[in-house]
C-alpha cells in the first residue's frame, strides 16, 4: 500500500504518525501491510497487542491454547471478568477488533510444538515471544532463526524483566542461553507472583521494537539485553555477543528443530 491509498479515516487515526517525518505516510502503510505473529496471549501479549493493534498493524496472528483465569485479570489486561473461562485467543481477537477494524486478527488456539511451529510462523514478517516457559522460547527462537524470520524476546519475574531483539544479523536467544534451567530453578508466577503492571512496561518495549520494525527508523536492541527492575525503577543493557560455536546460529547449525528434543533442558543434542 502506498502512502497516498491511505483513506481519509486511515489519514485521521493514525495522523499522529503520518505527520512525523520519520513515519510519515509510508511508514504508516508499511505498518497496515504488516504481519505480525504473536505468541502468548497473556501478561506480554496483552500490552503488545493493544499497541501494534492501535499502530496499525494490518495482520495480527495470536496463538495461545489457554482460557483466561480470573487470577490472570491482575496484569492480561485485554481480557475482562466477563471472559472467564473463554479461550484468550477468542477474547484477545475481540479486544483486537474493537480497538481497530484495520487489523486482520487470525487467532491460533493451539500450543507452539515442532509440529507445529513452521505452521504458525510461516506468512508472518515479525515474531513477538510472549511466551511463559522455556519449551515455546527455546523453540521460537531455533524455528525462527533458521527460517530468518525476526522476532522479540520478553521475559517477566517477579519485578524484574528483559526484552531482547534477535533480527539474524547478530546473535540467537541460545548465544544467550545454550539451554534451559532445570525444572524448578526458576518458578514460575503462579509459584512466585509476579508485579501486575510489570508486564505492561517490556510489552510495550517489545511493541515498540516491533513497530521499528517496519517503519525503518531507530536501532533495534539486536545485540543487547534490557534489564528492567521495576523495584527499583532502574534499566540495565547487557551486551549479547555471538557465539561461533552455536548449535542454531553459529558456524555448523542445525538443519531442523525436529533435530532438538523441547523437553527438560531444550539442548541440542551433540553430533
Amino acid at each position: 500500500m502506498a502512502g497516498p491509498d491511505l483513506d481519509p479515516e486511515q489519514l485521521d487515526r493514525y495522523s499522529r504518525h503520518i505527520i512525523m517525518d520519520e513515519v510519515g505516510p509510508e511508514g504508516q502503510a508499511g505498518l497496515l501491510d504488516a504481519a505480525v505473529l504473536v505468541v502468548g496471549a497473556g501478561g506480554l501479549g496483552s500490552p503488545v497487542l493493544q499497541y501494534l493493534a492501535a499502530a496499525g498493524v494490518g495482520t495480527i496472528g495470536i496463538v495461545d491454547h489457554d482460557t483466561v483465569e480470573r487470577s490472570n485479570l491482575q496484569r492480561q489486561v485485554v481480557h475482562g471478568d466477563s471472559d472467564v473461562g473463554r479461550p484468550k485467543v477468542a477474547s484477545a481477537a475481540e479486544f483486537v477488533r474493537e480497538l481497530n477494524p484495520d487489523v486482520t486478527v487470525e487467532p491460533h488456539e493451539v500450543a507452539v510444538s515442532p509440529g507445529t511451529v513452521a505452521d504458525l510462523v510461516d506468512g508472518y514478517d515479525f515474531v513477538v515471544d510472549a511466551s511463559d516457559n522455556f519449551p515455546t522460547r527455546f523453540l521460537i527462537n531455533d524455528y525462527c532463526t533458521l527460517a530468518g524470520v525476526p522476532f522479540s524476546h520478553g521475559a517477566i519475574y517477579r519485578f524484574e524483566g528483559q526484552v531482547t531483539t534477535f533480527t539474524g544479523e547478530g546473535p540467537c536467544y541460545r548465544c544467550l542461553f545454550p539451554e534451559a534451567p532445570p525444572e524448578g530453578a526458576v518458578p514460575d508466577c503462579a509459584t512466585t507472583g509476579v508485579l501486575g503492571v510489570l508486564p505492561g512496561t517490556v510489552g510495550a518495549i517489545q511493541a515498540t521494537e516491533t513497530v521499528k520494525q517496519f517503519v525503518g527508523v531507530g536501532e533495534s536492541l539486536d545485540g543487547r539485553m534490557v534489564v528492567y527492575d521495576a523495584a527499583d525503577m532502574s534499566f540495565e543493557e547487557v551486551t549479547v555477543r555471538s557465539n561461533p560455536a552455536c548449535p542454531v546460529c553459529g558456524d555448523d547449525p542445525i538443519d531442523s528443530v525436529d533435530d532438538v528434543e523441547y523437553a527438560e533442558s531444550c539442548a541440542v543434542p551433540a553430533d
